[in-house]
């Protein structure tokens, strides 16, 4: 990603109403949203382009490909990626290892939209204060 370009969020959610919800709220934000209704064509194009994205928004309910199967090869393949898993499931982060933890987030579905902008700005805060570096 060049410096000074939008942040680019790959959200994966298999309800349409939901996803276009997110999507809109999050584009009015300022990111740049890229959206899957299914885990196999989001991780597709991940896969394709691993460091285009800053974070990735994901369901854990997938019906093609469960969320945490994803996510799980999402970070073998990139281990500093940023993601926030949005479920009505129960999510415990301490089951992750130590060192991905501070870079995944959890958020219980149903949400407000004020909750889900301040999710994604604490995930793509380091300890500093300061955005994480993007990767060219």
């Amino acid at each position: 990603m060049v410096s000074g370009s939008p942040i680019k969020i790959l959200l994966v959610e298999d309800e349409p109403p939901l996803l276009q919800l997110i999507e809109k709220y999050l584009e009015r934000l300022g990111f740049e949203v890229e959206t899957h209704l299914r885990s196999f064509d989001a991780l597709r194009n991940f896969e394709a382009a691993p460091h285009g994205y800053d974070m990735v928004i994901a369901d854990l309910g997938m019906p093609d490909l469960p969320g945490d199967t994803l996510l799980t090869r999402m970070l073998e393949i990139r281990p500093d990626l940023r993601i926030l898993v949005c479920s009505g499931s129960p999510f415990f982060i301490e089951n992750l290892p130590g060192s991905l933890q501070r870079q995944v987030a959890f958020l219980q579905k149903p949400f407000v939209p004020k909750m889900l902008a301040e999710a994604v700005r604490n995930l793509l805060q380091d300890r500093s204060g300061s955005p994480p570096a993007s990767n060219p």
